[in-house]
């Protein structure tokens, strides 16, 4: 049985253990970045780094390299580069919301995984064994992958919190709304971004988006102005 230990008590490190415990790996105690981390991949087949993406660099460091385990972490951003002092190395990405250890760890099972291009192939393993998909990434691309990743989730629930905003000022739930954009979600998944696209900006309406921007509040037009330039983009 393949053996793996975490590094970080947080929602991706709990995510992960559970997951990779229900898929049959042997999952050590986990440790915290206080713990004594020197010996943390000597009895470990795979060490993963679970913190925070300014910690990982330093915990790194504080890991005694080892011939036989792999060091990896969770961050989409940073590449290999922190991890340079050990000969077996990896990234595990999970591309994936993780709220919470429960729901983290049930959402692992299926989800994209961004792996580093030259990284080592046992976090492969991992994937295969929560049957996920894998993107592979250069070194010199993880910035731009992660900021894709920032677009596609923090960014769609920042526009949802604005939709939230405009209804509620007349009267009208989120929940109203959740629909239609699980919808668009759906029609993307489908048909791609540039056939999903509806609205007045497809159609060229630009007398409702002027009404638009006229009936919203200032402090909203601006992300409005930006989204709708960005619609423009898809047109034909």
């Amino acid at each position: 049985m393949t053996r793996v230990r975490i590094i970080g008590h947080g929602r991706a490190g709990g995510s992960l253990a559970t997951a990779l415990s229900r898929a049959g790996w042997d999952v050590l105690p986990m440790l915290g970045r206080t713990d004594d981390l020197g010996g943390a991949a000597h009895d470990t087949d795979l060490l993963l780094i679970a913190t925070p993406d300014q910690a990982i660099a330093e915990v790194a460091g504080l890991v005694e390299p080892s011939a036989h385990s792999v060091v990896a972490h969770l961050s989409g951003s940073a590449g290999l580069r922190p991890l340079v002092a050990h000969p077996r190395r990896a990234v595990l990405h999970p591309l994936v919301a993780l709220p919470d250890a429960e729901r983290g760890a049930e959402r692992l099972v299926g989800a994209w995984f961004g792996l580093a291009e030259h990284g080592d192939p046992l976090v492969a393993e991992v994937v295969a064994s929560l049957r996920g998909r894998v993107v592979r990434v250069a070194e010199t691309g993880w910035a731009r992958y992660h900021a894709a990743a920032v677009i596609a989730s923090n960014h769609l629930v920042a526009l949802l919190g604005q939709a939230e905003r405009v209804a509620t000022s007349v009267g009208a739930p989120l929940e109203a709304f959740l629909d239609l954009a699980r919808g668009s979600l759906a029609d993307v998944a489908d048909l791609g971004p540039r056939a999903a696209l509806t609205g007045p900006v497809r159609r060229g309406d630009e007398a409702t988006v002027a009404r638009h921007l006229d009936a919203l509040p200032e402090d909203e037009r601006p992300a409005y102005q930006a989204m709708a330039r960005e619609a423009a983009r898809l047109c034909p």
